[in-house]
């Protein structure tokens, strides 16, 4: 009868309700799970930013600590009879045409590397016969290699040590091609000591490229010009 209404047996809902109340748990459901996505994207991108000031911040720390240390004499005591250990800082290094100053660490490793950069313990020490091997953050921990690529032929970095300053500037070429020049990570032979010719005094900087990848490896040649007093602070 048109207009009438027709019960529903006890125990059962209409169809078209049951159908309605599904359809809302699964939106409920959907909306849910698109908030979660959407948290998890904004936690992702805050951290993605994050990371670099927060390294960049606890890298600051740890050059400030660095910057005393190597102004006293145990420092000295300790680099004359090469007994620095792995992560205390080594040598300061100076690029002025990049407003480059950092203390250098002794080691390369994760940890030591938290101060920037790092003198591979394998190579000599500063002003030493021989390759000299230095690596650097690029994007992280303060940066100091970020703009290691605009460094090139005739351009000068200084190394300090407690007893001299050390004069190294860049060669017009490295291995017969442009100075600096991108290598494989693999490419450990740029550190290595055979390098350097007979009496030969040679610095490397490496750092990972491009910005933001270790997919390659930067490389700066620099050979020894001169050596004098420290500068005075």
């Amino acid at each position: 009868m048109q207009g009438s209404y027709v019960p529903t047996p006890a125990g059962r809902r209409p169809a078209r309700l049951g159908t309605l109340l599904r359809a809302a748990l699964v939106r409920r459901g959907s909306q849910r799970s698109l908030n979660v996505v959407v948290v998890a994207l904004v936690l992702a991108g805050v951290s993605i930013f994050a990371y670099p000031f927060g390294t960049d911040l606890w890298q600051s720390h740890l050059q400030s600590r660095l910057h005393q240390s190597i102004s006293g004499k145990q420092y000295a005591d300790d680099y004359a009879a090469n007994q620095i250990a792995e992560g205390e800082g080594l040598t300061r290094l100076r690029a002025p045409k990049i407003a480059l100053d950092v203390v250098v660490v002794q080691g390369t490793g994760p940890t030591a590397l938290q101060a920037g950069a790092g003198h591979y313990a394998e190579t000599p020490l500063p002003g030493q016969v021989g390759n000299v091997g230095i690596a650097g953050h690029r994007t992280t921990y303060g940066r100091p290699f970020n703009r290691l690529n605009e460094l090139g032929p005739g351009d000068h970095v200084y190394l300090d040590t407690p007893f001299q300053e050390f004069d190294y500037v860049a060669t017009p070429t490295f291995d017969g091609g442009a100075n600096p020049h991108p290598v494989s990570p693999q490419d450990i032979g740029v550190i290595s000591q055979s390098e350097a010719g007979a009496g030969e005094h040679l610095l490397t900087l490496t750092t990972c490229h491009p910005k933001g990848s270790d997919k390659q490896r930067l490389v700066l040649r620099l050979a020894l010009a001169g050596s004098g007093p420290l500068p005075s602070k």
